[in-house]
């Protein structure tokens, strides 16, 4: 057993006024959280060494245990990024919901997530949703309405949206959205999902975890999120699926880079900085 000079289970201001600015959030990147450590540091206790963010959100965390909330860790299911989000756990996500959306509102979200789990590609668009909104128990609510509804999830962060790139010429009115879980969401919502989705439910092969969006193999039918798929290939110049042995038919993602990604943002902050001056 190693021995450790953390501090468990107590909050002094930096730990404080960090949580309640991570409230205030909901949700945040890696990259973001360390540098909200570290303002935290700056304006209570400047001449303290910042402590390994693992072991200060621990810190955090022991505390709140009792209160059944945790700030979780994940990553985004596309690309791989590291975010971590503030999780109540003594409710489950719908009920938690209750106190922001109506019940048919809460209604379409279920509408939604059902749309979603059963999909195979983890997506559901717009129009197979709105669908759906004669059926909806409570008040009843137009598609128009139904619209704006869905843009509060997202707003709030329990759906994503993604709009098409192009659309065809033919189709020049016609702007048929997707919407998937928020990272967010499925931090929140995974064992909800687990329960109630039994026999839909996908998992990943690689990290056994809730799968909504990745890759599969088309020999055996199993599923790994993509960024599992970028490590689990990496430098494979002929990657073949780890279950079947069979071709890996997919393209493979790059591996996420979080020091790539903070120098193509601060180059792309210089560029604009640059701009503002020059005008």
């Amino acid at each position: 057993m190693q021995g450790s000079t953390r501090r468990t289970g107590i909050m002094t201001d930096v730990h404080r006024r960090f949580l309640q600015l991570l409230m205030t959030h909901g949700v945040l990147e890696e990259w973001d959280v360390k540098r909200l450590q570290k303002h935290c540091y700056k304006v209570h206790d400047c001449n303290a060494p910042v402590e390994k963010l693992e072991d200060f959100i621990n810190n955090i965390n022991s505390v709140l245990e009792s209160l059944y909330i945790e700030i979780k860790k994940g990553v985004t299911e596309d690309d791989g990024r590291p975010i971590y989000a503030l999780v109540n756990l003594a409710t489950t996500p719908i009920s938690k919901m209750a106190s922001d959306f109506a019940e048919n509102e809460l209604d379409l979200f279920r509408k939604a997530l059902e749309l979603i789990i059963d999909s195979e590609t983890g997506f559901a668009s717009s129009t197979n949703i709105l669908n759906m909104v004669d059926q909806l128990k409570g008040k009843k609510m137009r598609k128009k309405e139904a619209e704006q509804v869905l843009q509060k999830f997202v707003q709030s962060r329990w759906l994503t949206e993604v709009l098409p790139r192009a659309l065809p010429s033919n189709r020049p009115t016609e702007k048929e959205g997707e919407f998937t879980l928020h990272t967010r969401a499925i931090l929140e919502m995974e064992q909800h999902i687990r329960e109630t989705y039994p026999d839909a439910v996908k998992m990943c092969n690689i990290c056994h975890s809730l799968l909504i969006q990745g890759q599969s193999c088309e020999t055996c039918g199993i599923r790994m999120h993509s960024p599992c798929v970028a490590k689990y290939f990496k430098s494979n110049a002929e990657p073949r699926c780890p279950n079947c042995n069979d071709y890996w038919p997919h393209e493979i993602p790059e591996v996420f880079d979080p020091d790539k990604e903070r120098e193509a943002g601060l180059s792309k902050s210089n560029r604009k900085s640059l701009r503002s001056r020059q005008h």
